[in-house]
């Protein structure tokens, strides 16, 4: 077995010692059912933002938006090729191409292995890098360098980084050996989706959305989650940035609308207590980033605590800047909030996150 003790408040075992889809598993076939039940209209809505939104990296400075380019072969790039240069008296032309992508710039699914925790899985007092249900960084989760223990300088800073390569690994390679988006993938993603408006309840303001804000926005609206259920919130956040047009204004974006605050302890229950099974907003990071409160007296924090108690311990997927504002206009002129949600991120084996392209129906 890969650990000895398990965080408190984890869920580490219960789906098996193996498991990789956490809380997905409570999407069964009793919750496809029940989202089947919410299509009554016939009404499809598109969940993404285009892909080469926010635009620039102003939101994350490490991920940068898509770029295209032919395929090629013998140096001839395939985009508008006649296929007469191939083969003599073809008419045919092929336009085929290819994309570097960050698979969390926009529109994503956040996998299991997308953050961990330094953890003391063994019980002997060692930190190690450990994500969900005990699987390892550098065995299960691995990329080109080992970071090693973060130590602090005489001032409390960050000290010296020093990273060791690892042999055998080229030089920008990563991969989820467990853990990876494919298994959300497999899965299917598919069930009921609740959406509760945020916006609609405390306006486009810059605030915080702890236990209380959350239950009274879920009386507003008349929405209530029953285990295996995905909750989407709505802040209005991706429908600024889709109103800026690629050209995102990092000091408004970051001054406005709600975001979770994951230091709220009660809401982190609320979320281990609620059942669902994966959990999406329409912002950036779900939560509040960087946190508003952390620690004075130097102790050890998550920058991250919703991400943790979600990915890390509960193995519940998060879903971000998703775009909600058409379907909470249609949910609200019909008085409902649930729907059928398919929203199968790519399976791309040993990926990290993935874009997704979410389909609501109603």
């Amino acid at each position: 077995m890969r650990w000895r003790q398990r965080p408190p408040g984890s869920n580490w075992g219960d789906f098996g010692p193996d498991d990789q889809l956490g809380r997905a598993n409570l999407i069964g076939p009793e919750q496809v059912r029940q989202g089947a039940l919410e299509v009554r209209e016939g009404r499809s809505f598109c969940l993404s933002l285009p892909l080469d939104l926010p635009g620039g990296n102003a939101l994350n400075a490490r991920r940068h938006p898509p770029r295209l380019s032919p395929t090629r072969a013998n140096d001839r790039p395939y985009l508008n090729f006649p296929l007469g240069h191939v083969y003599a008296g073809a008419t045919d032309v092929i336009s085929d191409d290819q994309v570097l992508l960050s698979l969390q710039y926009s529109t994503q699914w956040d996998s299991l292995a997308h953050v961990g925790s330094l953890f003391d899985p063994e019980g002997d007092g060692r930190l190690r890098t450990t994500y969900y249900n005990g699987y390892r960084g550098h065995e299960h989760v691995l990329g080109p360098v080992d970071h090693g223990l973060p130590q602090r300088d005489a001032q409390g800073a960050p000290g010296p980084y020093r990273p060791v390569c690892c042999e055998g690994r080229p030089a920008d390679a990563s991969v989820a050996r467990a853990l990876g988006v494919e298994n959300l993938a497999v899965k299917g993603m598919q069930g009921r989706g609740v959406l509760v408006d945020l916006a609609q309840v405390f306006g486009m303001d810059f605030q915080d959305i702890g236990y209380d804000q959350l239950m009274q926005a879920l009386e507003r609206c008349g929405a209530t989650v029953e285990p295996g259920d995905m909750l989407l919130l709505r802040t209005g956040f991706a429908g600024l940035v889709l109103s800026m047009q690629g050209r995102p204004d990092p000091e408004r974006l970051h001054h406005s609308c709600a975001a979770l605050d994951g230091g709220d302890e009660r809401l982190l229950q609320w979320i281990t207590d609620s059942g669902i099974a994966a959990l999406v907003a329409d912002n950036y990071a779900v939560e509040r980033h960087p946190p508003r409160r952390v620690p004075q007296d130097g102790s050890p924090y998550p920058v991250l605590p919703l991400h943790e108690h979600c990915l890390f311990k509960l193995g519940l997927p998060l879903g971000e800047l998703w775009y909600l504002d058409e379907l909470a206009d249609a949910l609200h002129a019909l008085g409902r909030t649930r729907f059928l949600l398919t929203a199968p991120p790519l399976r791309l084996p040993g990926a990290i996150g993935s874009p997704v392209t979410p389909i609501a129906t109603i």
